[in-house]
């Protein structure tokens, strides 16, 4: 025989079924079509436990905040995001990364499970496995941790769950990447390895202008000013990862434009460059097509391939012994010399499209010994000076 108590505020029965759960019935309203009473159903391990969700639940009703739990799976939800909150409002590339994440990690994990019972326990187990269980980065955690977070905070904002439960989630410290800018002979010796290479005038740029290599292999011409020697950065070449994916023009990483006022040199770089340019359409004839107007294309006019510029740029540095060279590093050494010329930090966070300040001085403030010793004799200076 079921056992059946009528709780204490009159708003629902509490029962123990068959099955060993308990069970609480509430009704939330009236059926406009039919006039009925709508009821649903709360489970339990405990009477205890259901009765204190039927107390919750009917607090909720007399204050008018009771929310309807969503009937969506994990995997439902985060499909109906992408496809309605994400496709339309992210760069292709960022909105490739989102499903991969999704369908590689989070759905295979947490797609089965209700949104409405999903908890901070679950997910905090979830992000421990990805770190312990399948080896990756504090980083990656963290990305993934990032596009979770951004779901479920679309549907607390749509009513569909009342909290974020990442929110109650500890994430793995990351520690920053150690970055190798070269040093003025090193630069020297670089500079004399790629003579002659294929994508010389890419690496000379590159490093003279600290040009990220997405925005300098999506640089067109009518971003070059010859006239004040400047350089107008509004778009990145980025590819999709998906197998097949293309290639686009896209905003910059920051979704800012900058503009850098670059060294003569560097014009004289781009007008050698647009020189080349012009015998390779020559040769190409009709087969020439640079529907974007790029500055740096291949023999037809076609865009670079990030992954054949890099390659070819670790052979080069791997020959000078320099392995740990990435080709961001030539990012980081263009900033490091323009500090050591004495640029100011916001002129180089300017120059690098850094959103503040205080990130150019966190990356960069600590590196160059060089630095540290100019203070140190500018100090000295002083010392004898005064002590006179």
């Amino acid at each position: 025989m079921r056992k059946t108590r009528k709780n204490a505020q009159g708003a629902g029965t509490i029962r123990k079924r068959a099955d060993g759960r308990w069970e609480a019935r509430f009704t939330t309203g009236f059926d406009p079509a039919s006039g009925k009473q709508v009821q649903k159903s709360i489970y339990g391990k405990t009477q205890k436990e259901v009765r204190e969700k039927l107390a919750q639940i009917t607090t909720e009703l007399d204050d008018g905040t009771y929310m309807e739990p969503t009937k969506d799976t994990v995997e439902e939800w985060l499909d109906t995001w992408l496809e309605t909150y994400v496709k339309y409002s992210v760069k292709p590339y960022t909105l490739d990364a989102y499903q991969r994440n999704c369908d590689n990690y989070i759905k295979p994990m947490l797609g089965k499970i209700r949104l409405a019972a999903l908890n901070a326990p679950q997910i905090q187990r979830f992000y421990n496995g990805l770190l312990t269980e399948k080896e990756l980065s504090p980083k990656t955690v963290r990305n993934i941790h990032g596009v979770f977070h951004k779901a479920l905070e679309q549907a607390v904002k749509l009513g569909m769950i009342r909290s974020n439960p990442t929110n109650l989630c500890d994430l793995p410290k990351v520690r920053r990447k150690e970055i190798h800018p070269m040093e003025q002979e090193e630069i020297t010796a670089f500079l004399k390895a790629i003579e002659g290479c294929k994508y010389e005038l890419v690496y000379r740029v590159t490093l003279f202008t600290g040009m990220r290599q997405g925005e300098i292999l999506g640089l067109t011409w009518d971003c070059v000013d010859f006239q004040h020697n400047a350089l107008y950065v509004n778009k990145q070449l980025q590819k999709t990862k998906k197998v097949g994916g293309q290639y686009v023009l896209a905003p910059t990483k920051s979704g800012r434009s900058r503009m850098i006022t670059v060294a003569p040199s560097v014009m004289n770089l781009l007008k050698k460059q647009k020189s080349q340019q012009a015998q390779m359409q020559l040769l190409a004839g009709q087969d020439w097509k640079n529907p974007w107007d790029l500055v740096f294309t291949n023999e037809f006019g076609g865009n670079l391939s990030h992954f054949t510029v890099y390659k070819t740029f670790k052979e080069i540095v791997k020959s000078m012994g320099l392995e740990q060279e990435r080709f961001h590093d030539l990012r980081h050494s263009y900033a490091v010399v323009s500090l050591e010329s004495g640029d100011d930090i916001k002129t180089v966070q300017t120059n690098l499209g850094h959103a503040t300040a205080s990130f150019t001085l966190d990356v960069y403030g600590h590196i160059s010994q060089k630095m540290r010793q100019q203070s140190a004799d500018r100090m000295e200076q002083f010392i004898q000076k005064v002590s006179g």
